[in-house]
């Protein structure tokens, strides 16, 4: 269950008796094995902090394994949640606040508490065997490691035997107790941060209205976490984030792969069409086919393909047809697919591919976030291929790049990718939400029914009726059209081989093959004069411009903001248009001195800047399988702008 809410809520009531420190912002992460339920109260607690009126930016962290061993490092599950008074960007550098359930998730998450901050701890997991898994020497137990806890504000808490005490009585088993210590968790962290627990307390009565017992056990840990909080002298302080001042309108929490869905549903709306989206389960994409799996009452129809090509292949079959088809992936699945996708290249049919890049190579790092499959996209596919490629920013830009990607599809009738990754599929932020008549619609004109002449010339006919329709004949923009099967009069050849430009019938000749290779090419480029200019951020030049795309863009921001704060030369350009680039991006480019990329791969983006503009743009690459920092990229601005 999402909180929708209007952004004039009410702060809830602090406690009277702590002192209460307003802050302008918080970041806290919750941590533990896989089977802790750290996703579940993250969530809940973005609700509670959106539904207040905080701007929210959250960085699930799920591990890889499918289920880990209980207690190791490999099982860790973590959540963090940056909650705010003002615009934020980023889920946060640093941690204020860390609550860890078991020795794993103290080991693995530790080192980003900032100095000072405040860590809460299960102490009842801290036993032999978990220490053990976990990797700790034997005889060694960092809970009583003075050294290690005195950077720290630490608060051990037995969560586990109190939560236990919570729920006694509801008949359920010590197995079943345990495991609502996860919401006792969460009510500490909602006493600290003077969250209300209303909207938690109805999402946990609707998720186990089918069990009575397991409702009244987890709203009784969350009111016991709570009540811990209040009662025990150990938090001397509490603390408040007032609500954002966000611009009027109505709000929902929402993340990349749920903004994506909804984005297509949008602009198959404003098509009139109806959405056609094929896939195939795999990580971190596969929450898209499960949002519009529960949307057909919107004309939206889905299809779990048996693999990667059979979805991509039915949906051609459904561009073919005068569907909005889409197809969604990742990584590995893009490249399955890359056949199919060139069928829709020759045939030049609108489709769209939606790759929610993740660590690679191969399996990789199957829940970990990476930007590395913009060359897979721009050129992994037999031959000359052109595709235009656009990529989405945020979460929230995803509702409006998914629009985007669509709008380029029909309207130049070709494959489109729509990058986003596994960080801004899985994160999430605020959304305005937007009234459909605000929406300009897309329009599409298929070619109508016509009685064909007896001649089958292209010129007059014997009878004086329309010539027969010629499938690959080209407007100035060099689309041919768009038409439906079964149309009287609109029987045309259409398959893999190449063909002869207007006719579409098979022509293998040197001159029809260049000819058309060029046509497919200068279409694609043609797309530039539809699309926005691009903006920059920061003074119009100077000494260095710092190119993002993608889900840098809240960190990239933030660093340059910072900097320009400081005083420093420096712009921010975003790309959205990764192919075609938007036609003033050299422009730009040529007015800085310097040029910095940073990117989540080993310069792929650098490698075409630098090939369409001959600018010797520098890189700054992580492969890690985590975000940019905030002052990671601070810190190269500032050694870009000191080197001489």
């Amino acid at each position: 269950m999402s909180s929708t809410i209007a952004v004039d809520g009410q702060s809830p009531g602090a406690d009277s008796s702590r002192l209460t420190e307003p802050l302008e912002s918080a970041v806290i992460r919750f941590c533990g094995d896989s089977g802790d339920g750290m996703q579940v109260v993250g969530g809940q607690m973005t609700n509670a902090s959106a539904a207040f009126g905080n701007d929210i930016s959250t960085f699930p962290d799920f591990p890889a394994e499918i289920r880990a061993p209980a207690g190791t490092l490999a099982g860790v599950s973590a959540f963090q949640l940056h909650f705010s008074s003002h615009d934020i960007y980023t889920p946060g550098d640093e941690l204020d606040a860390l609550v860890v359930m078991n020795p794993a998730a103290l080991k693995t998450n530790l080192n980003d508490l900032k100095q000072g901050g405040i860590l809460i701890v299960n102490e009842d997991e801290f036993d032999s065997s978990n220490l053990n898994k976990a990797g700790y020497a034997p005889g060694y137990n960092p809970l009583r490691d003075e050294a290690l806890l005195s950077r720290y504000d630490v608060h051990l808490v037995p969560m586990t035997r109190l939560t236990r005490d919570a729920v006694e009585g509801l008949g359920l088993s010590p197995k079943e107790a345990a495991r609502c210590k996860n919401f006792f968790a969460l009510g500490l962290a909602y006493y600290l941060y003077d969250r209300d627990m209303s909207t938690t307390k109805e999402w946990i009565r609707q998720r186990y209205k089918k069990n009575v017992a397991y409702v009244e056990a987890n709203i009784r840990a969350l009111e016991g976490g709570y009540n811990y909080g209040y009662s025990t002298e150990k938090f001397l302080k509490r603390f408040q984030i007032p609500r954002a001042q966000l611009a009027p309108g109505k709000y929902r929490k929402i993340t990349g792969n749920e903004a994506t869905a909804w984005g297509l549903v949008a602009a198959a709306h404003r098509a009139g069409k109806r959405l056609f989206y094929s896939g195939y389960p795999i990580t971190p994409a596969s929450d898209i086919l499960h949002q519009l799996s529960e949307m057909k009452r919107f004309g939206v129809r889905t299809f779990q393909a048996e693999d990667e090509i059979a979805a991509m292949t039915a949906t051609c079959g459904a561009a073919f047809a005068g569907e909005i088809a889409v197809t969604g992936s990742s990584g590995p699945g893009i490249v399955l697919k890359g056949e199919a996708i060139n069928l829709g290249v020759m045939t030049e049919l609108p489709m769209v591919i939606v790759d929610v890049q993740r660590g690679g190579p191969s399996t990789g790092l199957p829940t970990k976030t990476e930007q590395a499959d913009l060359l897979l996209a721009m050129f992994g596919r037999n031959s000359d291929s052109p595709v235009p490629i656009v990529a989405a920013a945020s979460p929230s830009d995803c509702f409006a790049m998914a629009q985007e990607a669509v709008r380029i599809a029909v309207q130049f009738m070709t494959p489109c990718f729509l990058l986003t990754d596994g960080y801004i599929a899985n994160g999430s932020e605020p959304w305005r939400i937007p009234r459909l008549h605000d929406l300009p619609p897309i329009v599409i004109k298929h070619p109508q029914g016509r009685t064909v002449g007896t001649n089958g010339s292209n010129g007059q006919t014997d009878n004086g009726t329309p010539p027969p329709f010629l499938p690959y004949q080209r407007d100035e923009r060099l689309v041919r059209p768009w038409a439906i099967p079964g149309t009287p009069g609109l029987e045309h050849r259409i398959g893999g081989i190449e063909k002869r430009d207007g006719t579409g019938n098979i022509d293998y000749s040197p001159a029809n093959h260049q000819h058309m290779t060029e046509t497919r090419h200068k279409k694609i480029a043609n797309i530039a004069d539809t699309i926005p200019p691009q903006e920059v951020v920061g003074p119009k030049s100077g000494e260095l411009l710092v190119i993002s795309w993608g889900g840098t863009y809240g960190a990239v921001l933030a660093a340059v903001q910072q900097c320009l704060a400081a005083g420093k030369s420096v712009a921010h350009a975003h790309l959205r248009y990764l192919n075609p680039f938007p036609k003033n991006l050299g422009d730009i480019i040529r007015n800085y001195q310097k040029v910095l990329i940073p990117e989540l791969n080993t310069g792929q983006l650098r490698l075409l800047i630098r090939s369409a503009f001959l600018v010797d743009a520098q890189g700054f690459n992580k492969v890690q399988g985590k975000p940019f920092l905030i002052r990671e990229v601070v810190a190269r601005i500032h050694q870009i702008l000191e080197a001489h």
